[in-house]
């Protein structure tokens, strides 16, 4: 086999079943784009401009609670709701529109204005755990509800407008299609061979550890095969396990220490409040058991050589396909080296 470290090839991605064009000969190549100024952590505890801070005004004159944990409330700018009136249209299957309901909430996962999840305790992170599958488990027993989508975005530079530790809850009517896309590459790679995608998978990536980043005994992180951006990470449940409402103390326990390890691995790769959009993916609402689906999030960061310079998918990628110039294996290897331990600590 010609070797993937050196040469331009192509990677399947088996949950989504499409490609990325891999040329890692071009990570050599010099960079005079844009670069962006360093992301420099909050250093306040508590900003009182802050509209997410316990005690503050939001928008409309909402004010939060003076909470010691974590916070849920309904996103005051909610891109799906409840009350949309029902309608469709399709003219000539050409001008197909149609009408999607939904909930939108944020949840603050500290009080503290100058914390992470790197910074925050695993203890702390684990209240963020089991909000999250509170939030799961109420917003997917809603009889208009179809999915469920949790998610973070870290950092100016992944849209973030407000740098209080908090992440978002999106349940819309429909399945969305990049989770459609894994539903039915998971429902059909079951059908064909009797076994799970994902279990199958991580047992391939453990028994060879060259993109494995760092595990417990529950769960595993690692930089999939077919990875796009530049130090993407997929965390997986060692465990068959369909929602994050199914792990039990123990297990959440596990997975707030690997998240803790993940994203202190990312700030230290860089020396900087590391961004990223992070989001879990998980069994659809509506009851059924839906066996094939196995738990997962993906963690996809832009910073591609510093803490300066990001890389999107523009030109080539938004045409064709995406393409990276790093290999899973490289970023894999880079985020071992670094320390588990945070660097301002």
């Amino acid at each position: 086999m010609a070797d993937w470290t050196q040469h331009p090839h192509r990677r399947l991605n088996p949950l989504t079943r499409e490609w990325v064009l891999v040329s890692p000969h071009r990570a050599q190549r010099p960079w005079q784009g844009q670069v962006e100024r360093e992301a420099q952590p909050a250093a306040m505890e508590y900003d009182p401009k802050c509209y997410l801070c316990p005690g503050n005004s939001r928008s409309g004159g909402t004010r939060n609670v003076a909470y010691a944990g974590t916070l849920v409330f309904d996103n005051d700018f909610a891109t799906l709701t409840a009350a949309t009136p029902e309608f469709a249209h399709n003219e000539s299957g050409l001008l197909v529109a149609q009408s999607e309901r939904g909930s939108c909430r944020v949840v603050c996962f500290s009080p503290r204005h100058d914390l992470t999840l790197a910074r925050m305790a695993a203890a702390e992170i684990r209240a963020v755990i089991d909000t999250w599958a509170k939030q799961y488990i109420e917003l997917g027993a809603m009889p208009h509800i179809g999915y469920v989508q949790i998610f973070e975005n870290r950092g100016e530079m992944m849209g973030c407008s407000n740098a209080h530790p908090h992440g978002q809850i999106w349940a819309s009517q429909r399945m969305p299609h990049e989770v459609a896309k894994e539903d039915r590459a998971q429902i059909e790679y079951r059908e064909a061979r009797g076994s799970c995608l994902l279990c199958d998978y991580l047992a391939l990536e453990r028994r060879t550890g060259e993109r494995v980043v760092c595990e417990n005994e529950f769960f595993a992180a690692l930089v999939p095969f077919w990875a796009i951006w530049p130090f993407e990470i997929l965390l997986v449940s060692r465990g068959h396990r369909s929602g994050i409402d199914q792990f039990d103390a123990v297990e959440r326990n596990a997975m707030a220490a690997l998240l803790k390890e993940i994203t202190t691995r990312y700030d230290n790769l860089f020396e900087c409040s590391f961004p990223y959009s992070m989001g879990f993916h998980q069994r659809p609402a509506g009851g059924a058991s839906h066996e094939a689906w196995h738990f997962h999030a993906h963690f996809y960061p832009p910073l591609l050589r510093s803490a300066t310079v990001r890389k999107f998918m523009v030109g080539y990628e938004l045409l064709c396909q995406p393409q990276r110039d790093i290999t899973a294996e490289s970023a894999a290897a880079r985020l071992r080296e670094v320390a588990a331990k945070h660097y301002l600590d």
